[in-house]
């Protein structure tokens, strides 16, 4: 037993040893760079991290979005934070304003473009029509480089405006975050696509998107930090809309054609990051896998502390308490007065999915801590330590 004991002990100190010199091996700028850390963040996307565009746009999410965090609707469709919130926040950053939202933002350490419904490839309805935002990927290019310019123009001038807007340095230094695609899918379906047709213009998809990481890289900024889409046919939104044979649902309550989707999407755009570093010599993209980290979690509730994972919390009845005429928070008239009809479970905190759609503060926490680390990262470089490796890039 003695020499077992002894030959686990140095196993277990090789094991040490050599994670510590991968450790080192995978940040070789400890040597070079010290203590980095980005003074802003721009982030593009969809309603996943929207802190308030659309509502800015077109209304605010009603009550009960809000109702964990703000206590009161913030422009973000969940009961509190999103993951960019819980990004900015460890990065030691305000959370984001809505680059579209004129009261009370403040755009100093960087602006949000996404809006709820965003799309990479521009769609041919309006927002009443079909739900999808008219501010696609290639318009909030559009808004980040006018914004860009006009910061360094209006700072310049000094007055009020200084200090609400970011320094120019802050560009080339800032955080550069996308999490977009899962429309594009679903915008597919909506117009009666086989999952075939759907699969076939996703290259052009991703080849618009990667069209936009040139010119943000063409205008200065060089860290990348990419979401890829998450787990469609698990979103309670597609379950109820598009009904699938018993055959087709996975043990976990999920459809899995959809699941495959968007599998098939996160292929290709890991395949595109790939040809992008090729390109941007001096960019640090990393890519994160939020599909396995948020199929996980659903596929295994119980375990981490979570109850139903395919119910959403916010809602109006039926198998997955989705109702897609009565969303989170819709009202109906009673006796001359509003009442709620969608409303809110009673603990959001065990529940995943929040509106059918969206998640659930408790779960956007728990998917940023398995992804802050690096684990699901390529490289597998921590969030924190992402400026490191871009300092040795432009250093060495």
């Amino acid at each position: 037993m003695e020499a077992m004991g002894e030959k686990w002990g140095k196993v277990i100190l090789w094991v040490v040893i050599s994670t510590t010199i991968i450790a080192i091996a995978m940040v070789p700028t400890v040597t070079c760079a010290k203590q980095c850390s980005f003074p802003a963040i721009f982030n593009f996307g969809d309603s996943n991290s929207d802190t308030g565009a659309i509502s800015a746009a077109f209304g605010q999410a009603p009550p009960p979005n809000g109702i964990t965090f703000f206590h009161t609707p913030a422009g973000r469709f969940s009961d509190g934070r999103l993951i960019i919130d819980f990004i900015a926040k460890s990065l030691g950053l305000p959370y984001l304003s809505a680059y579209l939202d004129s009261v009370g933002s403040n755009f100093s350490n960087g602006a949000n473009f996404a809006t709820a419904g965003s799309t990479i490839r521009p769609q041919n309805t309006t927002k009443s029509q079909s739900g999808y935002s008219p501010i696609s990927l290639d318009v909030q290019l559009v808004q980040y480089s006018d914004f860009k310019t006009r910061s360094i123009r209006v700072r310049k001038k000094g007055g009020v405006f200084k200090k609400l807007l970011p320094k120019e340095e802050y560009f080339s230094k800032a955080l550069y975050t996308f999490d977009i695609g899962q429309n594009d899918l679903t915008a597919g379906y909506k117009l009666n696509m086989t999952t075939e047709q759907v699969k076939a213009y996703i290259p052009d998809v991703l080849g618009q998107f990667s069209n936009v990481i040139k010119s943000v890289y063409g205008k200065g900024g060089r860290s990348f930090w990419i979401h890829n889409t998450g787990p469609l046919g698990c979103l309670p939104y597609m379950l109820d809309r598009y009904p699938m044979s018993a055959a087709q649902i996975d043990k976990f309550g999920c459809a899995k054609p959809f699941n495959e989707v968007a599998q098939f999407f996160n292929h290709k755009l890991e395949e595109a990051v790939v040809e992008l570093r090729k390109e941007l010599i001096e960019a640090t993209i990393v890519y994160v896998d939020v599909y396995t980290v948020k199929y996980t979690l659903i596929s295994h509730a119980q375990k981490y502390g979570f109850e139903k994972g395919v119910i959403a919390c916010c809602g109006d009845g039926g198998k997955y308490n989705f109702n897609n005429v009565a969303r989170c928070g819709a009202t109906k008239r009673v006796n001359g007065k509003n009442i709620v009809i969608a409303k809110s479970c009673e603990d959001p905190s065990v529940m995943i999915i929040w509106d059918g759609i969206h998640y659930t503060e408790a779960a956007n926490k728990w998917i940023f801590l398995q992804i802050a680390n690096g684990y699901f990262s390529d490289p597998p470089i921590s969030l924190k330590l992402t400026c490191l490796a871009n300092e040795s890039i432009h250093h060495h």
